[in-house]
């Protein structure tokens, strides 16, 4: 224990040391918030040539391309690899093992294929591999003969509530320049995983054939990471592609569109919804080292007796603090919002889960949606209704901190502007790009952080120790004294 205060009390040194960070502590009592008047000198918000080399198709016959890897079970002891291959179905088997070019096992999977308007798709492969060991390299081969090709993964270590891991957190990616940048940088961190909080590839933002093309160059876009590392997805408005203007003709002359929501994301994108007794695998939870991780699905029936609803009233009380205290929740579109773009977009989902939030004590809620960073401190609005109670967001050390984190570089822009004056509850806000990180360092303490893409340098700009609500509430949480970031770097023997 006293091993891993001291690495946290390392690491927040260091950061505080980097210039320009903002270092702010949650605890009883909230600062004025801030708002940056950082601004950003960006890339044009167009999508990347397709004849650029982050686009490429791998060399080969059917070689496997767009592969991609998620968590394939509850407690992470199985993965989910997806690929695409576009000539033929191929074999469509895994081969892995602990050692490089040394394959012990094989696993086979599934394999799907499906049109959007005349877009035709490769053939989807998704592949359970499962029985893993835990805190494990693997290496895998998919493809065959001189295409096959081969990738690597480490599994998470056990649940254990101080297990020590680290999650990378991104959305509203997109394929620009600004993402590019975005998603070089997160590979640079000491990311392991990345919880996804919606809208990937925009390619809802083309039309006909190129919806499905622009599917295809995302996914080998963002291959680099996905191909070695787990990506938990969570769906977002622009994975919908609800679109019935794409009129085609079936038989009979009956004319139909495509009107399928979700048909794109849901066909490419696997999640191990069945693991956690979902119906949908738009929500779903896993359990992963230290954390209980629950994705929400904002653009699905979310009131009280539909399925989601009633499948998160049943997860919440299957989470074990003991075991992983940490409780992060993932959705889209954020319910703390002080943007301009979106506002109050998030309202209706927050009238029905808030308050469950503040019941179970959860820790952190991402969300993206909102194309700049904000972060809260712990508020909530549960003490309102329609004839009393308090009219606005009021202190409450049970409430969960809220962080958007929509900056990931997408061709629609930065959002802007904030609202003024900055409400109590927004702690700080800055319209740029850039990705986050949350090390849990042990069962009470993490530290998170948001890294602004600041012209090709990673800049860390927001930073803090989050402390845990279940074991800080129940177990005699140390009151913290408040420091600022000159006393901080005055007394380098200060303990957080």
């Amino acid at each position: 224990m006293m091993a891993a205060v001291t690495r946290m009390e390392s690491a927040l040194l260091g950061i505080i040391l980097t210039s320009f960070v903002a270092l702010s502590f949650l605890m009883n009592g909230n600062a004025a918030g801030i708002t940056s008047t950082f601004i950003r000198s960006e890339y044009p918000s167009v999508d990347i040539p397709l004849d650029h080399k982050v686009f490429a198709v791998p060399k080969g016959y059917n070689a496997p391309q767009q592969v991609h890897i998620t968590q394939g079970d509850y407690d992470g002891k199985a993965v989910i690899i997806s690929w695409v291959t576009a000539d033929k179905p191929g074999d469509g088997k895994v081969q892995y093992g602990t050692s490089e070019k040394k394959y012990k096992f094989s696993a086979k999977g599934v394999m799907t294929n499906y049109t959007f308007y005349q877009y035709k798709s490769g053939y989807i492969h998704h592949c359970l591999v499962d029985g893993l060991e835990y805190d494990t390299k693997y290496y895998y081969k998919i493809g065959n003969g001189d295409s096959s090709r081969e990738f690597w993964f480490t599994t998470p270590p056990k649940i254990d509530p101080n297990s020590h891991y680290t999650f990378g957190i991104i959305g509203d990616l997109g394929q620009t320049f600004n993402s590019l940048s975005t998603l070089e940088h997160y590979m640079k961190s000491a990311g392991q995983a990345v919880l996804f909080v919606g809208d990937l590839s925009y390619a809802d933002r083309y039309q006909y054939n190129d919806v499905g093309l622009r599917w295809d160059t995302w996914a080998r876009f963002v291959e680099q990471s996905t191909a070695y590392q787990s990506w938990m997805w969570s769906a977002g408005n622009h994975e919908i592609d609800y679109m019935p203007y794409m009129v085609k003709y079936q038989a009979y002359l009956e004319r139909t569109g495509e009107v399928t929501p979700f048909k794109n994301y849901l066909q490419r994108y696997a999640t191990p919804y069945l693991a956690s007794s979902s119906s949908n695998p738009l929500w779903y939870a896993i359990r992963r080292a230290s954390a209980h991780i629950i994705v929400l699905s904002s653009y699905s029936p979310f009131v009280k007796y539909t399925p989601q609803w009633m499948w998160l009233a049943a997860e919440l009380q299957r989470v074990d603090r003991k075991k992983t205290p940490w409780l992060i929740v993932l959705m889209h579109v954020p319910m703390y919002n002080s943007n301009e773009a979106h506002y109050m977009e998030g309202e209706s989902m927050r009238a029905v889960f808030e308050s469950w939030f503040v019941q179970y004590k959860v820790d952190v809620v991402f969300a993206g949606h909102v194309h700049a960073y904000e972060r809260s401190y712990r508020f909530s609005n549960i003490q309102y209704n329609v004839t009393s109670g308090y009219q606005y967001p009021v202190p409450d050390k049970s409430a969960p901190v809220y962080i958007t984190v929509g900056d990931g570089g997408n061709q629609e822009g930065l959002a802007g502007p904030f609202r003024d004056p900055q409400p109590d509850y927004s702690a700080f806000r800055e319209a740029s790009y850039g990705h986050s990180t949350l090390e849990l360092i042990n069962r009470t303490h993490a530290l998170y952080h948001w890294n602004r893409n600041d012209d090709g340098k990673k800049t860390a700009m927001d930073a803090f120790v989050l402390h845990n609500q279940y074991w800080g509430a129940n177990h005699g949480r140390r009151k913290l004294e408040k420091h600022n970031v000159r006393k901080i770097m005055m007394d380098e023997s200060a303990t957080y």
